[in-house]
Formats: C-alpha cells, sequence, structure tokens
C-alpha cells in the first residue's frame, strides 16, 4: 500500500468521547470511526486487522473438525426480553419491535436456527458427531455502550456449535472447541484466563470463559498469587478459615441508634469480622433472608442458584412485616416466617453478634449452636482480596478482565425444547447433547489493544497488524531514496509479506509518528545512508535502531516475522 494514494489518515487529538484506551487509540490511529453510540464501522485499516483475526480464529475451527455456514443477520437474544414469542416456525419465533412499537422481523435466534440447521443432518445417531460454526454480524439494544469495542450495538461474532449423541462424546467436541480457543488466543498473544463462570440463562452443566487481563473491563477475575486458580466473582469461592477461641455464652445487648453493621461494630467496639448481618431479599415473590460475614457482600448469582429462584430484589415492608425479622436489627436466633439462607462461612465463626430481632438490641458472643431456627447453609457471599485461595492457599486477589470467549455445555434442553431428535442404536428417540462455543473478534482487537501500547501508540502483534513492514522515506524528492525504497516495496511485495511505503509529502517526524501510531510491527527509514548502501530497521516494540545493509534487509525482515 502506497499511502500517498490510499485512504489513510490519524488524528493528532486524543478522540473526546472514548473512555478506554483501545478505543481512543483505534480511532486516533484511523481504525474505526464512531458512527453512533456502540455502533463503529471499521475502516480500511481496521477491517483487515479485524480479517487477520477472523482468519486465525477460522483457521483453528476448521483445523478442529468445525465446518463454517453462513446464517442471516438477527437481533441478538439479549433484545428479545421486551419481544413476544409467536409460535410460527419450528417451535418459537420472534415479533420484535423497536422503540416506537414499529415491527422489525420475525425470526428465531442464532442458537435456535444452528439447531434447525443441524436436524437438517441429525437423523441417526450415525449422524453425530459435528461442529458447525459462523462468523456474522449480531445487534443487541445495549442501553449502555462503553468502551470502545468492549460494549456495542453491533459487532461480529463468531458462535460454533456442536452436537453429539451422548455426554462422553459431548466432552471430547468440547475439549476439541476449548483446546483450539487456546490456540487462537495464543497466537493472537493475548494474557488470558480460563475462568468457571455461572451457566447463567443459557442452563447446561458447564461454563468457562477466556478472560483478557486488562485494566478495564466489566468484569473481575478472582486469581490466586500462589497457583493458577481463576474464577470469576460469580462462583468464586475461598478457603474457610475456622476461628479458634473458646465458644461464650450468648448475650443480648443494647445496641441503641445503631442499624447498620458498621454502625453496631462501632458501637460495640467489635471487629467487623466477628459480626453477621442479615439481608432481607425477596425471590420470586418469597421473603428470604441471607447471613452473611459483616464485610462481606451477597453474591446475587450464588444466592438465586442456590435457592433456584429466578429473581432477587429487596423484601417489601409487607413481606417483613409477616416474619419476625425487624429491619436493622434482624437475627437468625428464633426467626420464624422466612426462608433463611446462613452463609457457609459462619459455620467456622465462633462469639458472633448478630441482631436479636428487637428493636435497639444485639447479641454477641453467638454460636452456631445458638441458632434454633430451621435453616439452610450456601456459599452465598463474594469473595474479598487477601481472602484463601481454595486450591492451594494462597492469597487472593482481583484483576479486570474482557470477556473474549466463552464456551458451555448446553445439554439436551434446547433441542429438547424444540423436540429436534434422532434415532438411536435401538430405534429410540433422544435428543442430543448441544455444545456452544463463542468469541467476539472486536473485542478480541480492543483487548490486544489494552495490552499493548505505549505512548506513542498502538503495538500490534505480527499476527493481526494490517502491515508487517512500513517503509519511511525521509525524503520522496531525493531519487536515491525512492529508488531504493522502491526496490524494497517490491521485493516484500513479491515475496507476499504485507507492506506500506510512507511515499507522503511529509515531515519524517509525521510520518515517523504516524507509523508508531498505528503499531507497525517493522519500520525501515530509507534516508541518507543510503549512500554509504544502509537502511535503518526497527522493531515498534522496541526502542533500538539497527543499521541493515539494503542487500540483507529483504532477509531481516523475512527472519523477524516468519
Amino acid at each position: 500500500m502506497r499511502l500517498s494514494k490510499s485512504f489513510f489518515y490519524t488524528l493528532r487529538e486524543d478522540a473526546k468521547d472514548e473512555e478506554s484506551k483501545s478505543g481512543n487509540l483505534l480511532v486516533k490511529s484511523g481504525f474505526i470511526k464512531k458512527v453512533s453510540a456502540g455502533v463503529y464501522m471499521y475502516m480500511p485499516l481496521g477491517y483487515k486487522t479485524l480479517s487477520n483475526i477472523e482468519n486465525i480464529i477460522k483457521e483453528e475451527m476448521d483445523k478442529a473438525g468445525a465446518q463454517e455456514l453462513l446464517m442471516p443477520s438477527l437481533i441478538s437474544s439479549e433484545y428479545y426480553e421486551k419481544c413476544g414469542r409467536v409460535e410460527a416456525f419450528g417451535k418459537s419465533m420472534f415479533n420484535l419491535y423497536d422503540r416506537n412499537n414499529h415491527h422489525m422481523v420475525l425470526g428465531p435466534t442464532h442458537e435456535e436456527l444452528f439447531a434447525f440447521a443441524a436436524s437438517m443432518k441429525m437423523r441417526s445417531y450415525k449422524d453425530l458427531p459435528f461442529t458447525i460454526y459462523q462468523q456474522a454480524d449480531k445487534f443487541r439494544d445495549e442501553m449502555r455502550p462503553r468502551l470502545g469495542l468492549v460494549r456495542v450495538k453491533e459487532f461480529i461474532m463468531k458462535d460454533a456449535y456442536s452436537f453429539d449423541k451422548d455426554e462422553e462424546s459431548q466432552h471430547e467436541s468440547y475439549m476439541k472447541m476449548f483446546n483450539a480457543y487456546k490456540r487462537i488466543f495464543d497466537r493472537l498473544g493475548i494474557d488470558y484466563k480460563i475462568v468457571k463462570a455461572s451457566v447463567g440463562a443459557m442452563g447446561g452443566t458447564l461454563s468457562e470463559e477466556f478472560q483478557a487481563v486488562t485494566d478495564i473491563g466489566e468484569d473481575i477475575l478472582v486469581l490466586c498469587n500462589n497457583c493458577d486458580y481463576a474464577s470469576n466473582m460469580e462462583v468464586s469461592t475461598h478457603k474457610y478459615e475456622d476461628v479458634v477461641e473458646d465458644e461464650k455464652e450468648i448475650e443480648m445487648v443494647e445496641t441503641p441508634h445503631s442499624k447498620t453493621i458498621e454502625e453496631v461494630s462501632k458501637y460495640l467496639n467489635l471487629d467487623i469480622k466477628h459480626t453477621v448481618k442479615a439481608l432481607l431479599m425477596s425471590i420470586d415473590g418469597k421473603l428470604t433472608i441471607f447471613f452473611v460475614r459483616g464485610d462481606r457482600e451477597l453474591n446475587e448469582e450464588k444466592a438465586l442458584k442456590f435457592v433456584g429462584g429466578k429473581e432477587l430484589g429487596f423484601a417489601n415492608d409487607e413481606q417483613i412485616a409477616e416474619s419476625t425479622a425487624v429491619p436493622g436489627f434482624t437475627g437468625p436466633v428464633g426467626l420464624e416466617n422466612a426462608i433463611v439462607v446462613i452463609d457457609e462461612e459462619i459455620l467456622h465463626m465462633k462469639n458472633f453478634c448478630i441482631g436479636a430481632n428487637k428493636e435497639g438490641y444485639h447479641y454477641i458472643n453467638a454460636n452456631i449452636k445458638d441458632i434454633k431456627c430451621d435453616y439452610l447453609v450456601g456459599d452465598v457471599s463474594n469473595v474479598v482480596e487477601g481472602d484463601k485461595c481454595p486450591l492451594c492457599g494462597g492469597s487472593i486477589y482481583f484483576k479486570h478482565g474482557i470477556e473474549i470467549g466463552n464456551t458451555f455445555k448446553l445439554g439436551d434442553h434446547y433441542l429438547r425444547d424444540l423436540d429436534i431428535s434422532y434415532l438411536d442404536e435401538n430405534n429410540q428417540k433422544q435428543y442430543a447433547q448441544m455444545g456452544c462455543y463463542g468469541i467476539g473478534p472486536g473485542r478480541v482487537l480492543a483487548s490486544i489493544i489494552e495490552q499493548n501500547n505505549d505512548e506513542n501508540g498502538m503495538i500490534l502483534p505480527m499476527e493481526i497488524a494490517p502491515y508487517k513492514v512500513s517503509i519511511v522515506v525521509v525524503n520522496k524528492d531525493d531519487e536515491a531514496q525512492m529508488k531504493v525504497a522502491e526496490e524494497i516495496y517490491n521485493n516484500l511485495n513479491e515475496e507476499k509479506i504485507d507492506v506500506m511505503l510512507d511515499d507522503r509529502d511529509e515531515r519524517p517526524g509525521v510520518k515517523f509518528k504516524d507509523m508508531d501510531l498505528i503499531g507497525i510491527p517493522v519500520r525501515i527509514t530509507v534516508g541518507k545512508k543510503v549512500n554509504e548502501n544502509m537502511v535503518e530497521f526497527k522493531l515498534r516494540k522496541e526502542s533500538e535502531i539497527e543499521l541493515v545493509e539494503i542487500n540483507n534487509v529483504i532477509e531481516k525482515v523475512k527472519a523477524t516475522i516468519k
């Protein structure tokens, strides 16, 4: 690509409406252009970079035995929350309406379309297993787009679905995709963690996420400083520490004007870790009271999963009034007419402070033996930094993460709901085990930039850079410089190495700044040294500049990018 004759631009100033480093750099570099909140154009350099990412994904998916197809673009499942189902095609279709209640489209989700596609092949157990995938546009009604390409309204998604006759076969298919994902992200040079995740709305038996470790991101990664433990907050646990001390006799004490756990611990001069607080919640319309250590927070995902609920919110006055709970002073001793859940950690505590279900009073020196009401015990609280790792006892710490890929074992519920079946060896009707595997190429690009940048701009890995080499001509009016630059440019093209020739009528400093900004891995500078048969050779990720003989520069490039 000759820059003097190409669609190429960069911005001198930071993008005012980009809150993430990756979003700002991608806009400044001319890789993307915001059309509206959460909607971006990929400009030529950005699209070429995105295509390189997609090609790596395709190569590894194909190697793993998956076959590519293309589905029609649909509004994603997140948008269906406000849409009505109608029985029209197969088992489910959707009427979709925009914000002005205008009818938009009628169609199934991609999950269901893949199932319908699979039904064309899946008649007998002999037809299994197989995996199909696509890379295509998706849309979602994202109310709060943010962080550049991380959370958007329109995006490209790689969806893959595997179909197997039983759980054993499904595990084999799952591991093929799982290992393909590892190869993809390793090739892309991403610093990532694989974390166990909640199955959530997808259902199924297993969910794992590939999280890029960054300074931004909406996910909190729970990591260990001593081993490979990695999880997200929704499913993280920790090693419980037993309190070693003699149990004391429970005692009711007055705690006037102290309703919050912080106020109580201050009034009684107690370490907040020696207190237990009550969280009065409503789960599916039923009063459910959770008890957790005073310094911990309830994990809503864990709580819902533990009690088998669907909707969680704060309890209202009417619900509370039907029980013996007293807001601000609620405790598990003698608590009636409520579902009571005690966080597992409390079993390891001794002589703790709890509410007395009496206005202005708490108990001190309470122990599990003092709790006489019926209660359930489960892990329902968030971990905190400094907790002990459940695997090795090391110290837990947090990092932000961007979810770049996920893998699910969905089981057979999608196909069972759609009544898409096959006949087994005994000619009996069965439903296949389904796996779901997703990668967001746009999020991948954002994550790579978040992890690879400096004060001068992006530092693109060789695998995804739109061009591997940039040739900067210091003086385009110098015939000797232009001749050498043209020769190197033509020779690299003959070697099928992506190269750009910066032959613009710009100052050398402008050219150098632009090449640093857009992050091209190798820069060859053709200047006055051509009279000595030399050019400058520099890697974007390094500061050193090396002088290389003109006759050796092609081999030097080939050795560098291999």
